[in-house]
């Protein structure tokens, strides 16, 4: 039963199908996961079709769930944008996939779709389909049969679909034989670095090369166009000391978003399950509860026979051979009873008779991992985030006055900073790009140099800088763009002269050595490393630079010889001494590398066919709501 389930969620597609369904929508099919979810605020738009936030909501916390469930669970891997339009974006493209099988007219006949479920493994029993244990699952599940079958044939649809793609990348035997062994081939080598900054010292800069530099290029060296500003900042956050919030809208926050501040904490319990089975009588339940009832008695009587009687009488065959022992969980892993008793029972404590749709339940919890938190402990966290929801509410219900005062009262920006107690904020002489990273904004940077803002010194528009930050901002004084001064750039010259000079004696003594030892001649002025085998994972301390040489280095003929320039390094010399490609020679592990070069390449022809499909539709994404919105 619970242990049962759960093995049954480690296999088949996607790990999912059945008991902890973390990918609801590869089972159901994204036209009913989405429209399950209600028809609220929309975190993207696919040709037309709203992806809402809380169709997103149930797939991160899904994401959530199966990370709790494998003991993975990193909030804030969670909260990271990166892993948020990951979600999103798988929801983006099962969308379009749902479109162009329909556009297209792919089909899967009854009698494909029978062939798959009952050849699937989860309902074999013996080795042959158990319709028994097929309805029993469902059932389990809360799934009809029309449901169920509606999502293996949306999944079958998507997987043909994605097959004919897939065996577009097909690599024939001789070139992969090829590419294997390059990528497994090793390297003796040795490498000798020429360097630029070990010739600075033989260079000697004229002051006329200084000055004539100076004058060639005068139009470059020119000091950037600068302002000084006054700007005003409207922000939630500064609103918030005059926010209330009393306990009791502390306590009902907590109470209704109770699973949100459980922390990590996670539960070791072992169970005894009297089952009453599907479509049980009155008489059948009462009949297993007595039954359930005085097994409690005896465990009551003598704590230490629980493990021995959950072997005996407990009726979930997954966890009965280990005592009752389901292992580790967290919340969300199992039905809403078993969760509540587990998580209410001390280290070692035995519940009551708790029902599910399973059956009866006696449960001893055996082991408390993680942290947990209660009321009290995070009263002053939960009182901060409503003070903030509010400011928050307070600050966008401000915005729309405030952009319109700063535009119509345009020649200052006080009498907005009066009306609503801001403070006016001053600069020194700033370049563009010093307003541009003050403000991680490149918009209001744009606004403050425009020609209009430094004209007429009026107050710019409103520009939300950061979620809940709105800044407008006045110029008060300009200074033009002007060429600078020689004695201001004259030793910044002189030096990038003798960097180039020296990068010219190092590379022409690079290029002379290369040319002496593809000759067949000996170079002794030059210092190798001590030889290194290498591969391409291996780099034995090279830099990627050198790795790069190396692989690129005719092999033909031994040792081999070749290099490169690099203006501000110098030169690299690079030596090939022996080339070894045995180490993929049988042909077990040459068939298992074709195989897997063969999957990558199919993995690319699906990964551009669905980028195709993205190319080809109209996505737009609500980035803000993604990423205002945390995993619940």
């Amino acid at each position: 039963m619970l242990e049962s389930i759960r093995s049954v969620a480690k296999g088949w597609v996607g790990k999912a199908i059945l008991a902890l369904i973390t990918i609801p929508f590869a089972l159901f099919g994204i036209d009913s996961y989405l429209s399950q979810a209600g028809n609220n605020a929309a975190v993207a738009k696919v040709n037309g079709n709203q992806v809402s936030i809380q169709a997103y909501s149930n797939a991160m916390q899904n994401l959530r769930n199966r990370m709790q469930s494998e003991g993975k669970v990193d909030q804030a891997q969670l909260d990271s944008p990166e892993v948020k339009l990951m979600v999103l974006n798988q929801l983006i493209n099962q969308q379009l996939l749902d479109d162009e099988l329909k556009r297209a007219k792919y089909a899967i006949n009854d009698t494909q779709l029978a062939t798959y479920i009952t050849g699937m493994p989860t309902f074999q029993n013996e080795g042959k389909f158990s319709q028994e244990l097929y309805d029993q699952l469902l059932q389990q599940n809360g799934l009809t049969p029309k449901k169920f079958e509606a999502g293996i044939r949306s999944e079958l649809l998507a997987q043909q679909a994605q097959d004919g793609v897939a065996k577009l990348g097909f690599i024939a035997d001789t070139r992969a034989e090829n590419i294997v062994k390059l990528l497994n081939q090793k390297r003796l080598v040795t490498v000798s670095e020429i360097k630029t900054k070990d010739f600075i010292s033989q260079v000697k800069i004229d002051p006329a090369e200084v000055k004539a530099y100076y004058e060639e290029h005068k139009d470059k060296l020119r000091s950037p166009e600068q302002v000084k500003i006054e700007f005003l900042l409207l922000s939630a956050s500064s609103l918030i000391p005059n926010v209330k919030v009393d306990d009791a809208e502390i306590k009902k926050f907590y109470d209704e978003n109770a699973a949100k501040f459980q922390g990590d904490e996670q539960r070791r319990a072992s169970h005894i399950l009297i089952g009453f089975g599907v479509n049980a009588t009155p008489e059948q339940k009462a009949e297993a509860k007595q039954k359930a009832e005085a097994l409690l008695a005896s465990i009551k009587k003598n704590p230490n026979s629980f493990e021995e009687l959950a072997i005996k009488n407990s009726q979930d065959p997954g966890s009965a051979a280990k005592g009752g022992d389901l292992g580790l969980f967290g919340r969300g892993a199992m039905v809403k009873p078993f969760e509540d008793a587990a998580f209410s029972l001390k280290e070692n404590q035995v519940s009551g008779v708790v029902e599910s749709e399973f059956g009866y339940h006696i449960i001893k919890v055996t082991e408390i991992a993680g942290t947990s938190t209660d009321y009290e402990a995070l009263k002053p966290q939960i009182k901060g985030e409503l003070m903030f929801q509010k400011a928050q509410a307070e600050f966008i219900e401000k915005s729309e006055n405030f952009s319109n005062m700063v535009y119509e009262q345009s020649d200052s920006l006080q009498p907005a900073a009066k009306a609503f107690a801001g403070q006016v904020q001053s600069s020194d002489w700033v370049t563009r790009d010093e307003v541009s990273k003050f403000f991680k904004n490149e918009k209001i940077a744009e606004l403050i140099f425009s020609a209009e803002s430094i004209s007429e010194r009026r107050n710019t528009e409103a520009v939300e800088i950061s979620p809940n930050n709105l800044v407008s901002a006045r110029v008060v004084d300009h200074k033009p763009s002007a060429p600078k001064a020689f004695d201001e750039v004259k030793a910044g010259i002189e030096d990038l002269l003798r960097l180039e000079a020296a990068s010219k004696l190092a590379i022409s003594k690079g290029e002379a050595a290369l040319a002496s030892l593809q000759a067949g001649k000996v170079v002794n002025d030059i210092e190798w490393i001590p030889e290194v085998k290498v591969d391409r994972k291996n780099a034995q301390g090279l830099t990627q630079l050198a790795m790069t040489q190396i692989f690129k280095t005719n092999v033909n003929q031994l040792p081999a010889y070749s290099g490169l320039a690099d203006a501000k390094q110098g030169y690299l010399l690079v030596k090939v001494i022996e080339v070894d490609s045995s180490g993929l020679s049988d042909k077990e592990t040459l068939a298992a590398a074709k195989s897997e070069l063969d999957k990558v390449l199919a993995d690319e022809y699906i990964a551009a066919y669905k980028q195709s499909l993205r190319d080809k539709a109209q996505i737009k994404i609500n980035q803000q709501l993604i990423l205002n919105n945390a995993v619940n």
